[in-house]
């Protein structure tokens, strides 16, 4: 354990540099691509507030925006405005992005967090069952399942859940992260997984595919290889093959494509969201693109990207504690 604890260290170090200068590209990669747009975020604010606006308040709005400041003047103030932890302040919702983004990511990193542990339960499972079974029956049929759900849309596949599962069968709600009309201080949590049950299922199944059939590939390479011809050999049964030598095999390649699969989480959940009206970051994202809400659009995209970035350097603490190789290797 002495050993490992400095290996780690170094470790985050090196990736928190990483980290640091990949949000710096981000940050001003995102803010180029917002100012180029085509929507006027003044224009849009104005719009919101939903009365008449004379020509001198709207002198006033754009010189409180800065609008009429040069694209890098404006980005030296929002980044020194972000060094401070002021993150500005939303056009739609008239608050701190820093508040919004505190309150929506709970609930997108709830339902994130089981859909993510349900596509990888249910891939890494489901490859182990199609490696262990190749080319047979069970093989087919899984396989099968992971092509369609590979190239149907999650927003497709949420509507049809939605209206099966939610309108045709009454199972599940229609949509929301709680009952309408129950204060939040009544609602249960058994209402609140109620809630989150079809929009989890659905956003697992994004990545679930891939693991599955990433997991199937690397288990034959292991099936096929000498040292499982041998064990074969001394009498050892398909499944004790599978627990003594194939797992401690394909867990990391498992678990890399797991940590991994956090951007697409992030991005399907936008989808999801939207389709279950669930109040989350990815809800948030659309409404603030939708609507040009320049610094709450800036503020969620650095924090996904931060997001993303967490998960990578968790997987890649994991490796030195899985497998002593890379610890060697990072000395």
């Amino acid at each position: 354990m002495k050993g490992i604890l400095p290996r780690l260290g170094r470790i985050f170090l090196k990736n928190s540099f990483k980290i640091l200068s990949l949000l710096l590209a981000v940050s001003i990669l995102s803010f180029v691509l917002v100012n180029a747009s085509p929507v006027d975020p003044v224009q849009q604010y104005i719009t919101g507030l939903g009365t008449a606006v004379s020509p001198e308040q709207r002198e006033q709005i754009e010189d409180y925006w800065g609008a009429d400041d040069p694209p890098a003047k404006r980005y030296v103030s929002w980044l020194s405005g972000l060094l401070r932890g002021d993150l500005g302040e939303s056009a739609v919702y008239r608050r701190p992005v820093a508040d919004i983004i505190g309150e929506r990511f709970l609930n997108s990193f709830v339902l994130m967090l089981c859909a993510w542990a349900m596509s990888g339960i249910l891939g890494f499972i489901s490859g182990c069952a199609m490696g262990m079974y190749r080319g047979r029956r069970p093989d087919r049929f899984l396989k099968k399942i992971c092509y369609v759900l590979s190239s149907i849309p999650s927003f497709w596949l949420g509507l049809v859940f939605l209206l099966v599962f939610a309108v045709w069968l009454g199972w599940f709600p229609v949509g929301f992260s709680a009952p309408v009309g129950v204060l939040s201080a009544d609602v249960t949590l058994w209402q609140k997984v109620h809630h989150l049950i079809l929009p989890a299922f659905t956003l697992s199944l994004v990545s679930f595919p891939n693991i599955a059939l990433h997991t199937r590939q690397k288990l034959g390479d292991v099936l096929d290889s000498e040292y499982v011809l041998f064990a074969r050999a001394r009498g050892e049964g398909e499944w004790s093959v599978l627990f003594r030598h194939g797992l401690r095999n394909i867990v990391l390649p498992a678990l890399t494509l797991q940590f991994a699969s956090f951007s697409e989480l992030f991005g399907g959940s936008v989808l999801a969201e939207n389709v279950f009206s669930y109040p989350g970051l990815g809800s948030a994202a659309a409404e603030a693109g939708l609507n040009s809400d320049v610094p709450l659009l800036l503020g969620i995209t650095l924090f996904s990207a931060l997001f993303v970035c967490a998960g990578n350097m968790i997987a890649n603490l994991l490796y030195g504690i899985i497998d002593p190789r890379i610890r060697e290797v990072n000395k």
